[in-house]
């Protein structure tokens, strides 16, 4: 896959289905359900329509957080952050042909990371967000410390908005990591501008 440009959707089902098949239809290129405080069946019957709805588009679907989720509901792939299953084991589950994602915050959980086989990163917080205000912000240095000592493709992820994202492009990362920025308002716009800036950030 490639993730220079990439555009990458986090979503749940309270923005409702229309709004999430709205934003498969304008163009997202990653799209990550990450649902919170539901039942593991409700997570399951929600992963199986997604990967219904993804089919009809070319997204690459990953389930965060739940590597069972993601096999059951034949997903692309699984996002793990610090307190899931290890990458290395998760891989030696999917298998070669899946995507793993980890979240980093740190140059050395980047590296780690990067050991354990997995395809992607994802760092931040980069801005505040009605659902994390005391979200813990990542220091652009410390970005950067990411990127070089990891090697890895990385979406930047936390807070960010057609207004705001050119922050962390100007830091060097190749895609970002967006959910109320794309799925409140209007989705079309959003992602429009989402692409102008991407685009200038990789040349096209």
């Amino acid at each position: 896959m490639n993730w220079n440009g990439c555009l990458y959707l986090i979503a749940d089902f309270s923005y409702g289905e229309e709004r999430i098949l709205r934003a498969l239809q304008c163009g997202v290129d990653v799209i990550q359900l990450r649902e919170k405080n539901i039942s593991s069946r409700e997570y399951w019957e929600r992963a199986v329509r997604m990967r219904q709805l993804t089919r009809q588009y070319p997204t690459t679907f990953i389930v965060n957080d739940r590597l069972d989720i993601a096999l059951l509901s034949e997903a692309d792939g699984v996002h793990l952050g610090q307190s899931d299953v290890p990458a290395g084991e998760a891989r030696k589950i999917l298998g070669p042909d899946k995507i793993i994602g980890a979240t980093a915050r740190t140059a050395e959980q980047a590296v780690k990371a990067a050991e354990e086989g997995v395809d992607y990163l994802g760092s931040g917080a980069w801005f505040t967000t009605d659902t994390k205000k005391d979200a813990v912000l990542i220091q652009e240095e410390e970005y950067r410390r990411i990127l070089e000592k990891s090697g890895l493709p990385n979406v930047a992820i936390g807070g960010i908005t057609p207004e705001n994202c050119t922050r962390p492009l100007e830091c060097g990362a190749p895609g970002i990591a967006v959910s109320a920025g794309i799925l409140k308002g209007d989705i079309e716009e959003n992602i429009a501008e989402f692409r102008r800036k991407l685009s200038r950030r990789v040349g096209i």
